[in-house]
């Protein structure tokens, strides 16, 4: 079984029949979306060969590591074959919500969403990488990272040389990047080992912030 995470079946025996399914479409359609009559002879033809194969391997006297092999090919070859139609063909123009249902396609869902505002507060643990460098993670003060308000991490930072006055607050922060990861590595300067770097973070989404974290301070090697 070819397992798949996008909009393919799960099972070769249901790319055959989408295939199939494509066939007769098409084949009935063929002005509509204007497919060429070469295009759809490759298709039946990578079908033949997949649906053969696929017997061939399944078949208790005729399955071999070869066979497997064999139907394994020809089924990469018929995807390949019905990725390029479905992108070349059937998305310009535009499928209609009826193309969609009549190929076995999903319907895109063109409302996105509402992820509401963050509020969640994150802070930033630190851990040593190399030298020049500090690895960064992101801890859950309140709320979950599975809110989808949640989408990334605004993080602001400042270095201290020793015997200088440290932040007294986030908004003492003056330089920031941003990350989408919960994990990350920040490579400072050579001139920058010995000095205090602060942190703060931010949760941000779509341009709205959510509140501070507690500054946390980490010592560049």
């Amino acid at each position: 079984m070819i397992q798949r995470t996008d909009w393919f079946p799960t099972s070769r025996e249901a790319i055959l029949a989408m295939a199939r399914n494509w066939q007769d479409v098409t084949g009935s359609e063929t002005d509509a979306f204007g497919i060429p009559t070469t295009v759809l002879s490759e298709l039946g033809n990578l079908i033949t060969a997949a649906h053969t194969a696929l017997i061939k391997a399944q078949n208790e006297t005729t399955r071999t590591p070869v066979a497997t092999a064999q139907c394994k090919t020809a089924f990469e070859a018929l995807t390949a074959k019905m990725r390029d139609i479905k992108k070349r063909y059937f998305l310009t123009p535009p499928l209609e919500d009826a193309d969609y249902v009549s190929l076995g396609l999903k319907v895109p869902d063109s409302t996105p969403t509402p992820s509401g505002d963050p509020s969640a507060q994150v802070m930033v643990e630190t851990y040593l990488v190399g030298r020049h460098e500090l690895g960064i993670k992101i801890i859950y003060v309140t709320g979950s990272a599975a809110d989808p308000a949640n989408k990334g991490y605004r993080i602001w930072y400042s270095l201290v040389e020793p015997g200088e006055t440290p932040p007294v607050n986030p908004d003492d922060l003056h330089k920031s990047f941003f990350t989408k990861r919960k994990k990350d590595l920040i490579e400072f300067d050579f001139g920058d080992s010995g000095k205090t770097a602060w942190f703060a973070v931010q949760i941000e989404n779509d341009g709205k912030k959510g509140p501070w974290g507690p500054l946390v301070s980490a010592l560049i090697p």
